[in-house]
């Protein structure tokens, strides 16, 4: 949503309204509707569960791989979706622009600059888990906080400023796609997978999370559903994501 907020603020920077494809933007948020009904549901089956503790556990996990498997498939139709059936509502704002600009990689040599970056960040990924518990100490901040908060902002932080400057040249529908589509992959891929692989692995993961995180969750979807339905945006717009 932060980022979503950025990106219209930039935009309003050249006055007027900026449009965007509504048919791409309503199809992404549907989507994560549907993903943060994933996260509601264990939430309900706990609190309707809760009298029963022995069961509960067991029966959220049963659900939890169910629905981890559903979202994976879903996530499969939407790569369909955007990459083969329905391609031409993606490419159609984009191919003109595409013919105008020089490539500057060639896709070998964006190959391996990818699996180079992939390596470094993985590394320092490695580094930055091992040291939240020395911040949670040092700092005295909450490891919830550091989740939510701090590491995603400084993990997407090329891509946040990717979206915003495309956003303030007016290119909305790229802006929308990388700060809806990130979202889209951690709620519809990262996390189902990380249930199906503690599964496979015998490491019990689920899909219940604490009740702040799936509320906070759920009223942020339904905002970007509000903001985006009509195919346009404004200064203010992103002047409310960000407040919310």
């Amino acid at each position: 949503m932060k980022v979503l907020g950025c990106c219209f603020v930039a935009g309003g920077f050249q006055g007027g309204e900026q449009r965007f494809n509504e048919t791409v933007a309503s199809t992404m948020s549907s989507l994560m509707a549907v993903a943060s009904s994933s996260l509601i549901i264990p939430a309900t089956l706990y609190a309707t569960l809760s009298s029963s503790e022995s069961d509960s556990e067991h029966n959220i996990l049963i659900l939890s791989h169910g629905t981890a498997i559903i979202l994976l498939i879903l996530y499969i139709l939407f790569l369909f979706f955007q990459l083969r059936s329905h391609s031409y509502l993606f490419d159609e704002e984009t191919a003109v622009e595409e013919e105008s600009e020089a490539h500057i990689l060639s896709p070998v040599s964006a190959g391996v600059a990818l699996a180079v970056i992939t390596m470094l960040v993985a590394v320092c990924a490695e580094y930055l888990v091992d040291s939240i518990d020395d911040i949670v100490k040092t700092a005295h901040i909450s490891k919830t906080f550091i989740g939510l908060i701090l590491l995603p902002i400084v993990g997407n932080a090329a891509e946040h400023v990717t979206a915003c400057i495309v956003a303030y040249k007016n290119k909305m529908d790229l802006a929308i796609g990388v700060a809806i589509g990130s979202s889209l992959q951690i709620a519809l891929f990262v996390t189902p997978f990380l249930v199906v692989l503690g599964w496979i692995i015998g490491q019990p993961m689920t899909l219940h999370f604490q009740g702040f995180e799936t509320v906070v969750f759920f009223v942020s979807m339904l905002v970007v559903n509000y903001l985006i339905q009509d195919g346009r945006s404004n200064y203010l717009e992103g002047a409310m994501s960000l407040g919310m």
